[in-house]
């Protein structure tokens, strides 16, 4: 397991063997719903639109090929944005979770706002603003924290874009996520809809005796999941809630 992690870029804490049997496995689900309380908003919204632009405009492979100068400009322009955005109270108290519980946060989100609260164990899903990759080799992902431009290659001379994995895209960390969910001894679900496969799938690999919560304004049909607990409360407030019950099962 150690292998996969290193592969996804996930950082390893350095546990003793008694120290990790101790602690129960806590992954935890996150969605746009943590985040639009930092400020950064989801496409999801009323108007189908992200930012005021038309997903199959900005987040397509065929909006690349079309016109990869918007796609560019939009990305730049949502680096901008999550750089300006702070963690929450949600992102600052999962990452404290990390005191009583082997925490791994399997997070849909491109923004970098868990691991600046501290979370330390974060698997992105659907990529990261902050990185870019060769549009030709996925395996060529780099640093970037000010803009991409057209003209700027990777190592094998292709154009770098986002390192996003866009709708009709696979996505690459989908197994390795299956695989911490059916490991978990708890599982949280925060701020997700759970109607963007394949991650809305993810709760099916948790094993049904296991401890399911989860925190979100508009709860989502989930009616067929056992050992469920339902906090319909944003992120912020109701993260407070989980920790209480948390304690219980500790």
């Amino acid at each position: 397991m150690y292998s996969i992690f290193k592969a996804a870029g996930i950082l390893q804490r350095s546990y003793t063997t008694k120290s990790i049997m101790e602690k129960k496995k806590l992954v935890v689900l996150t969605g746009a719903g943590i985040s639009a309380e930092s400020g950064l908003r989801t496409f999801r919204d009323s108007d189908g639109l992200w930012e005021g632009y038309d997903i199959q405009e900005v987040a397509t492979p065929r909006a690349w090929k079309r016109n990869p100068q918007l796609v560019l400009d939009f990305y730049n322009m949502r680096r901008k944005d999550v750089a300006k955005a702070e963690p929450n109270a949600a992102h600052k108290a999962l990452a404290a979770l990390e005191s009583g519980f082997d925490v791994t946060i399997i997070t849909q989100n491109i923004d970098d706002l868990h691991e600046r609260a501290g979370s330390t164990r974060v698997l992105h899903l659907h990529g990261e603003i902050f990185k870019m990759r060769s549009e030709r080799n996925e395996e060529l992902v780099y640093e970037i924290r000010n803009d991409i431009v057209l003209g700027d290659v990777a190592d094998d001379k292709a154009q770098l874009r986002p390192h996003i994995v866009w709708f009709e895209e696979p996505v690459p960390m989908i197994e390795l996520a299956a695989v911490i969910a059916a490991e978990a001894d708890i599982f949280v679900v925060i701020g997700t809809s759970l109607v963007v496969y394949p991650a809305a799938g993810l709760v099916h690999y948790v094993a049904p005796f296991v401890p399911k919560f989860i925190i979100d304004k508009n709860i989502p049909e989930i009616s067929s999941l056992k050992s469920l607990t339902v906090i319909e409360k944003p992120a912020t407030e109701g993260v407070k809630d989980l920790i209480k019950m948390l304690e219980e099962i500790k």
